[in-house]
Order: C-alpha cells, then sequence, then structure tokens
C-alpha cells in the first residue's frame, strides 16, 4: 500500500494503481467530494475497470471506469495519471513535474476557465516525495462530435491542418491572455523559472562535441539523401551551421536570460501542445480545440509554447503559415487581455528557443538515423520511420528546427 498525504485537498491518497485498486469507491467518493464534483447525496457505486498502461515519459497511467449511485451525473469514463513508476527508477526522477500540472488542473475546476480541458475530479501532489495523482475525465475520441486523435507528427493525415492549428493556436493565446490578464491564479501559483520547464536535463555540449554532430548531418545527407529537404544538404549551409554552433555554449545563458527578461511575453502555458495533446470539435462552422496532457505547465516565455505546439507540425506549414500563426496567436492573447505583443521579437525569441532545444536535443537526430536506417530509404514515408513514433518525431522536429534556422538570421540572434 503506497498512500500519501496530499498538500493541497488533505486526503491521503494513492500513489500507484494497486493502492487505488485496493481504495476503491470508498477512496474515491471521499475525493470526489473533497474536490467538489460529488455531492453529499451522491457516492461512486463501483469501480467497473482500473486497467494500467505506461505511456508517456513520465509516472504511470490508468484507464479507469466508475458507476455512481445517481447514473448520468458526472463522467464515468476516466484517466488516472501517477507521478510515479516505482518499477523504473529512471522514469521515477521525472515525478516532480506533476507538481505544476495538479495546481493546473486545481485551477480549472473554476466554471469560467478561458479553455477546454479535461474536467478534473481530483488532484493532489505531495511534495516531500514528489507522488501525485490526477483524475480527469476521458476524452471521447471519435465520438459525440470530437475528431479522432490526430498522431504526433503525422499532419499530412489530417484534414485542413492549418485551420487545426489556428484553432490551436486560438487556445493557447486565449490562456496566456487571461492569466496575464491577472483573471487565472497568481504568480505564486506557478512563479516563473522557465529553464526549469523541461523533460530532461542535460550538460551543455561543448563546440567540438557541436561540430561533430553537425557532421553527422553532413555523412546523413549522403547516405540518405532523400530524407533532408533540399536546403538542408547544401555545402553551403552545413558549413554555416558548423559556424553557428560553435557559439552556442558561450551563449546559452544569455539566451535563457533574454527569454526570461520581457514580462510581456511571459505567462502560463502549455509546454508541450502538439496536436496529439489536443482535441477537436465544430461549434456551428467554428473549429474548437481542447488542450490535454499537462505536464511542465507553467509561466514561460511564450515563444517556448509556440515551438511546443508547431515542432510536430508539416515543414511546409512553417514555410507557408508561420508568420500567419504567430500573428492569430498575438490576436487572441491581446483579445484576452494581455499586452500587444511585438511580432519580431516573438520570432526572435522562439529562434532563441530553438537553437538552445535544437543543439541541446535535435542534433543527435543524424547519429540515431544513421544506426536506425543501414540502407538508404525512398523518403519519411518508409515503415521504418512512418511507423514509429519516435523515429518520425525526431527527423520531422530536427527538420524544422534546421528549416527555420536555414530560413532565419539565426546568427543575429545568437550574437545579439
Amino acid at each position: 500500500m503506497r498512500t500519501c498525504p496530499g498538500d493541497h485537498l488533505g486526503l491521503d491518497f494513492p500513489a500507484d494503481a494497486a493502492t487505488l485498486a485496493d481504495a476503491g469507491p470508498q477512496f474515491l467518493t471521499e475525493a470526489f467530494r473533497r474536490s467538489g464534483v460529488l455531492g453529499a447525496d451522491d457516492a461512486v457505486a463501483a469501480v467497473d475497470e482500473l486497467r494500467e498502461f505506461r505511456g508517456g515519459s513520465t509516472g504511470r497511467k490508468a484507464l479507469l471506469s466508475v458507476s455512481y449511485r445517481t447514473p448520468g451525473g458526472q463522467p464515468g469514463e476516466l484517466f488516472v495519471k501517477f507521478s510515479r513508476d516505482f518499477d523504473d527508477p529512471a522514469r521515477d526522477l521525472s515525478r516532480t513535474q506533476m507538481a505544476l500540472e495538479v495546481r493546473f488542473a486545481l485551477l480549472t475546476r473554476d466554471p469560467g476557465f478561458p479553455i477546454a480541458v479535461p474536467r478534473c475530479l481530483y488532484a493532489d501532489y505531495h511534495t516531500a516525495s514528489g507522488s501525485g495523482i490526477l483524475i480527469t475525465e476521458r476524452i471521447p475520441f471519435g465520438r459525440n462530435g470530437i475528431e479522432r486523435q490526430y498522431d504526433k507528427c503525422a499532419d499530412h493525415e489530417m484534414p485542413d491542418a492549418l485551420e487545426h492549428y489556428l484553432a490551436l493556436f486560438s487556445a493557447l493565446g486565449r490562456l496566456a491572455g487571461t492569466e496575464k490578464a491577472g483573471r487565472i491564479g497568481a504568480e505564486a501559483d506557478f512563479g516563473v523559472d522557465i529553464r526549469t520547464l523541461s523533460v530532461g536535463e542535460r550538460a551543455p555540449y561543448t563546440a567540438d562535441q557541436l561540430s561533430r554532430r553537425v557532421d553527422l548531418l553532413a555523412e546523413l545527407a549522403v547516405r540518405q539523401p532523400a530524407l533532408l529537404p533540399a536546403n538542408l544538404v547544401t555545402p553551403e549551409f552545413i558549413s554555416r551551421l558548423r559556424d553557428d554552433v560553435a557559439v552556442i555554449p558561450g551563449r546559452v545563458d544569455a539566451l535563457w536570460g533574454r527569454l526570461g527578461a520581457d514580462p510581456d511575453h511571459i505567462a502560463l502555458c502549455h509546454w508541450n501542445a502538439n496536436v496529439d495533446n489536443a482535441w477537436f470539435w465544430r461549434d456551428g462552422d467554428r473549429l474548437r480545440c481542447g488542450l490535454l496532457d499537462w505536464g511542465c505547465v507553467g509561466r514561460m516565455n511564450l515563444a517556448m509554447a509556440l515551438w511546443g505546439a508547431l515542432c510536430s507540425a508539416e515543414t511546409s506549414m512553417w514555410d507557408a503559415h508561420f508568420d500567419t500563426l504567430l500573428q492569430h496567436f498575438a490576436g487572441e492573447y491581446a483579445a484576452a487581455g494581455g499586452p500587444e505583443l511585438d511580432i519580431a521579437a516573438l520570432r526572435d525569441h522562439l529562434l532563441a528557443y530553438v537553437a538552445i532545444m535544437g543543439t541541446a536535443w535535435l542534433l543527435d537526430v543524424p547519429g540515431y538515423l544513421l544506426k536506425l536506417l543501414p540502407e538508404p530509404v525512398a523518403d519519411r514515408f518508409d515503415p521504418r520511420i512512418a511507423g514509429s513514433e519516435q523515429a518520425r518525431s525526431r527527423l520531422l522536429m530536427m527538420t524544422n528546427f534546421l528549416n527555420l534556422w536555414q530560413r532565419s538570421d539565426t546568427a543575429r540572434v545568437l550574437t545579439r
């Protein structure tokens, strides 16, 4: 039995699925009453299903189905997320990510919350142990007017991708602008420490290490000539990239400082709003978007959220609609109560963040692909890539990072 006292709602809660199963309807009834979603005259009558699964980068998850004493009042198909993975020490190291997610989930119970999120039935966290639990409604993808769930880095299968990203950016801008206007929580709820909002940390690469990774990119271009867009494999760009990345190790702190310096560009945001963390439905002729999976939620530079949403889009979306999406986000941000944004500054912030994250993580991708693909492939839709979320995501995100770098005056942003 693994239970912890909740810091927020004061109830001892189960820290894993086995303990939740033992706690059963009695715990769920008390928890839902404590969170205010269940009245004293109703109760959880039975747990009909509790099926644990392992997914994502942290913790354990479970599908939970319950019945109530009074049917029809509350959702019965639920999703449970635990911060802990007691069987995997490496995954368990990320347990603290749920601290802010629980705070956020509790805020979303406000009837006036500005965007659609999965309804929170119960959430709590124990800071001393890093144990947490989140119980929300389950989104019925493909039913009740909700579109099917879209896979990450597979937007070529999505109808009218631009319309979907406009809806997604509307939700991001509305949340950030509402919080910036002081109508969600308080700064004390989240603070501002943008460097901690990440799924992992690593020591910065040296200039020599980054140069070797650019060499692997050049090798990948030779061995897999059909895998990358032509503008990313020219000798001129490879040479420029090698020069640019040599600057990064000495500029990381300055780039982070710049991202944290402009208060107009700091607000509460979803850090990883890829389309697989969204759901879409029609409201008349207008497409609407809700967002789920709020790990690493916090007050951050807006550009961090925009990269998190757009990094998995088709590269053609960046080429054709990047400025349109920035303008759309800024308009939604201001309409919700945020300040007017300098679009050029927003673009530069995004370049600065991509320079940090791309050189820290995405320049590892050429080496990964060289091992994965010993023989040439026809294109990125080869089953070894398209059939693996890890492979297709790494390739497309690296391509977007390099494409943005190639098409922008990155050196100016790095040295400013």
